[in-house]
C-alpha cells in the first residue's frame, strides 16, 4: 500500500508559516485520518516522517544526531525533534497546570485581561421581586496591560561535538533545558500572584503572630494554618504553594502525621493537607513563604504558542549558538482567590 507521507516535500519554510507550527503544517499535508486501520494508526504526521527516514529517537538503539542530516529533507525534521524534547522537559513536574484557572493563546507581547470585582453587596444573595431588576455582575477590561516574557536558553554546541551522540541521550539535555524554562515561567507566575499584574491586585499578605493569624512568628502551627484557611471565604483554599522550609515545618506538625495522610503520600507521592488542599513544594518560592489559592479562580496564563527554536541554524548545522525560547505571561483573575502567608 502506498502512503502519502513518503511523497511530502520537506523544506525550511514550513517553520515560517504564520500562526501554524511545523507539526500542524505537516498534519494538514498528511492527515492522520487516512491511516486508520493501518500499521501507522496512532502516529502523528511528524512521527510518520521519522519512520519515512528510518530515524529512531528513543531507546538504547536510538540513532545518532547525524542521522537527521543524511539528506536535506530529513535535516528539516531536526528542529522539531529539539522542540519536542524541550517541550517534554517543560511538562515534566510542571506545576503551572495545577495553579492556573485558564490558558489563553495570544499572538503578541502585551495582553489585556478582563476582571470582575464584586463588592460585598454584589456577593450577597438577594430575593428578586417580580418585575424587579436583577443584580448585575460587571465584567471590564483591565486598565493595565499584562506583559508577556520571553524565557529561554541558548544551546551552545558544535555539530562535531554532538553528531555521534545518541538521540536518546541528547534528548536528556534538551529536556533539562525545558525544565529550566518551565522554572522561569513558574517564577513569573509566583511573582504575579504575590505582587499583582500591574492592575493594583497584589495578593493580601498575612504574617504568623499578627492578627488575624495566631501563633508565634517564625514557626508554623496548625492553628495558624486554620486561621489562614478561614480568610478565603467565599473561595476555597484548594492549593498551597510552599517553599522547602515551610514544607518541612508542615510535615513536622502532628496533624500532618495522620496515618491516612502518610499512606496517601507513600502510595502516590502526592501529599494533601488535612484541610484538603493540594500541597506543592517548589524552590521558586521565597523562603518562609506560603501561597494559598483557589486554583479555579486565581490565575490566567497567557502563552505565545509553541516552543520556538532557531530552525535555520539547526537545519544548517550551525549549532554554536541556537536559541530555544517560550513566551508566556500571567494575569490575576480574582484578587481574593490567592493570599500569602509568611512566617516572619
Amino acid at each position: 500500500m502506498a502512503y502519502h507521507f513518503d511523497t511530502i516535500k520537506l523544506e525550511k519554510g514550513m517553520y515560517a508559516e504564520s500562526g501554524r507550527s511545523f507539526s500542524r503544517v505537516l498534519e494538514e499535508l498528511d492527515p492522520g485520518e487516512q491511516y486508520r486501520g493501518t500499521a501507522l494508526e496512532g502516529l502523528d504526521a511528524y512521527q510518520r516522517q521519522l519512520k519515512r527516514f528510518d530515524i529512531k529517537v528513543k531507546g538504547a538503539l536510538s540513532d545518532v544526531v547525524e542521522k537527521f542530516f543524511h539528506t536535506t529533507e530529513s535535516a528539516v525534521l531536526f528542529p522539531e525533534f529539539v522542540a519536542r524534547a524541550v517541550r517534554q522537559g517543560m511538562e515534566e513536574d510542571n506545576l503551572l497546570p495545577h495553579i492556573t484557572a485558564a490558558v489563553t493563546q495570544f499572538d503578541g507581547m502585551d495582553y489585556r485581561s478582563i476582571a470582575s470585582v464584586p463588592t460585598k453587596e454584589d456577593k450577597a444573595l438577594r430575593v428578586v421581586a417580580e418585575g424587579a431588576a436583577l443584580p448585575e455582575t460587571t465584567v471590564r477590561a483591565q486598565s493595565s496591560l499584562v506583559r508577556l516574557h520571553k524565557r529561554g536558553r541558548m544551546l551552545v554546541a558544535s555539530y562535531e561535538a554532538i553528531r555521534f551522540q545518541r538521540l536518546d541521550l541528547f534528548a536528556v539535555t534538551l529536556r533539562q533545558i525545558g525544565a529550566h524554562i518551565a522554572r522561569m515561567h513558574l517564577e513569573d507566575a509566583i511573582d504575579v500572584i504575590m505582587k499583582g499584574d500591574g492592575n493594583n491586585n497584589a495578593a493580601q499578605s498575612y504574617k504568623i503572630g499578627t492578627k488575624p493569624i495566631s501563633g508565634t512568628a517564625g514557626s508554623m502551627s496548625y492553628d495558624a494554618l486554620l486561621d489562614f484557611w478561614a480568610q478565603f471565604d467565599p473561595y476555597e483554599m484548594n492549593t498551597m504553594l510552599v517553599s522547602s522550609d515551610v514544607m518541612l515545618g508542615l510535615l513536622k506538625l502532628e496533624e500532618f502525621q495522620n496515618p491516612l495522610t502518610g499512606l496517601n503520600f507513600q502510595g502516590t507521592g502526592t501529599l494533601t493537607t488535612p484541610l484538603g488542599a493540594t500541597l506543592l513544594r517548589t524552590s521558586a518560592m521565597p523562603a518562609g513563604t506560603m501561597i494559598g489559592m483557589d486554583k479555579n479562580y486565581a490565575l490566567e496564563r497567557i502563552t505565545g504558542g509553541e516552543v520556538q527554536v532557531e530552525y535555520d541554524k539547526l537545519i544548517d548545522r550551525q549549532l554554536q549558538r541556537a536559541a530555544i525560547t517560550s513566551v508566556s505571561g500571567f494575569a490575576k483573575l480574582y484578587q481574593d482567590a490567592s493570599r500569602v502567608l509568611t512566617l516572619q
